[in-house]
């Protein structure tokens, strides 16, 4: 199903009983946080969207954990479930010749179909609901219900957004999920971190001299694209052609009223500015997706040119802290949409799974068909040099038989498969801005472990053990009279 906006998807998760209305008058202040955090860390049959329609002083209702179950993530992207999403891709970018004439027909279906979902290019409308008020007069970010999320935050923070910018040297369009703390009713400091394309467009606009960086902060519009701004693509593709192929249609945009830039038509607000690229504040604290409160630091500051929305608009927005919450749900859609993509570069792998645990960035299991000897180490090379995949703090490699979402099955292998003193390669290299544990910012030991059989070519001369299965003459016939024990 593809949705127009977001009141089209809240209203399909509410006939699907994902979604509960709150009438009782809560703060945006601390409070809808609390409310939030228990209902994704609690029971799965209770983990729904929750829609808060009496946010005290304000009119406008908060929609939170939208995303924050496999069921309403794998339907905010249009699939059934979200395994389907590598599927579709891998067979898109599937490099061998089709074999036969129904199979050719297949993949020009396909591909076809992706050019009808992208466009040649953005879809331009003379107008957009998102533009249903306009005010560029006097703009004030105080008549939004922007959260506070955790006490030692430094001030309120929009956190569930698409940044947009262009390349000030190609004119290529970025779209990130930065988040933004609010400085006064007409700046923000925009958190957006080294290794991402926004703080490139920033270090261009000062190489080129250029004294604004026109930009837009997007809050709502359909879902597929509120989430393809967390999607880590490569430089200068653009993340709503993801969003686009994702829908089966190009996303719509309508120009800015204050600045050269155009925004979904469909979005619920839309926050019109400039960063200053030689401008900066202290940004944060904030309780960060590490779980830990990130320093205060500089960034660039945002300035608000013009707020328009619709008539009764809703305000999204998530909460990230000690996992597991809702973006749990957003990095594990894109977890396996990418799959295909690393199997491009490295065919080797057969899975990989970033467990929320490691927040991600920290650990990355993965499955390989292993072929000779160093095979793992290629592979953790390989992986540090793909894109953001550059931050992963440590790299855990195992058989192609192992479950790479079992956790205990992975524990089982880590930890009986590696000789510690042989099987491990510690590194320096780059690590996300919000590590702490580095000793210096952005750069930091890494770790990549081989926890597969090793053989005599590796120097591993005992002789692999096998593992302890039982045949499948036996389990077969447990199988068939297994109804008449009465187990």
């Amino acid at each position: 199903m593809t949705y127009k906006n977001l009141p089209d998807f809240i209203s399909d998760l509410e006939g699907r009983g994902e979604l509960i209305r709150i009438t009782a008058p809560v703060s945006r202040d601390l409070e809808i946080t609390e409310i939030a955090d228990r209902v994704m860390k609690g029971a799965k049959e209770k983990n729904k969207a929750l829609l808060f329609e009496n946010v005290q002083g304000f009119s406008t209702p908060i929609a939170i954990n939208l995303f924050g179950s496999d069921k309403r993530m794998s339907l905010a992207l249009g699939v059934d479930a979200l395994e389907e999403l590598n599927q579709r891709l891998a067979k898109l970018v599937d490099m061998r010749p089709p074999q036969g004439l129904g199979a050719i027909i297949d993949r020009a279906t396909d591909f076809f179909g992706v050019l009808k979902g992208i466009g040649l290019g953005p879809t331009i409308v003379s107008h957009g609901a998102c533009q249903e008020v306009i005010e560029k007069e006097n703009p004030s970010l105080d008549t939004l219900p922007i959260l506070k999320c955790w006490p030692g935050d430094a001030g309120r923070f929009i956190t569930l957004m698409q940044v947009i910018t262009r390349d000030p040297v190609s004119n290529a369009r970025n779209v990130g999920m930065y988040r933004l703390q609010v400085l006064s009713d007409k700046k923000l400091a925009m958190h957006w971190q080294r290794h991402k394309g926004g703080a490139e467009h920033e270090r261009k606009a000062r190489e080129a001299a250029k004294p604004q960086i026109p930009a837009a902060i997007v809050l709502g519009g359909d879902p597929a694209s509120m989430w393809c701004a967390s999607a880590p693509l490569p430089p200068n593709i653009d993340e709503y052609l993801l969003a686009g192929w994702l829908r089966g249609k190009p996303v719509e945009f309508v120009k800015c009223v204050t600045q050269p830039i155009e925004v979904p038509a469909n979005a619920e607000i839309i926050i019109e500015g400039y960063v200053d690229p030689n401008e900066h504040e202290i940004e944060g604290p904030f309780g960060d997706h590490t779980g830990y409160y990130t320093p205060a630091e500089p960034f660039p500051v945002f300035h608000v040119t013009a707020i328009t929305h619709r008539k009764n608009p809703i305000y999204p927005t998530t909460i990230v802290g000690v996992p597991p919450v809702e973006d749990v749900y957003l990095g594990k859609a894109t977890e396996r949409l990418f799959l295909p993509l690393l199997r491009l570069f490295l065919p080797e792998v057969l899975d990989y799974h970033m467990p929320p645990e490691g927040v991600f960035h920290n650990l990355v299991i993965v499955k390989i068909k292993k072929r000779y000897p160093g095979h793992a180490r290629k592979v953790m090379f390989g992986i540090w040099g793909l894109g953001l995949m550059m931050l992963a703090k440590a790299i855990l490699v195992v058989d192609e038989w192992v479950d790479v979402h079992n956790m205990s099955q992975v524990a089982w292998q880590a930890l009986g498969n590696v000789d510690w003193s042989k099987d491990i390669l510690v590194v320096e290299g780059a690590v996300d801005q919000l590590d702490h544990a580095s000793y210096r910012q952005s750069f930091g030991g890494k770790i990549g472990i081989d926890a597969t059989a090793k053989t005599v070519d590796e120097g591993y001369t005992r002789g692999w053990p096998q593992v302890v299965r039982m045949s499948d003459e036996v389990k077969k016939k447990i199988d068939s009279i297994w109804k008449e024990l009465g187990l």
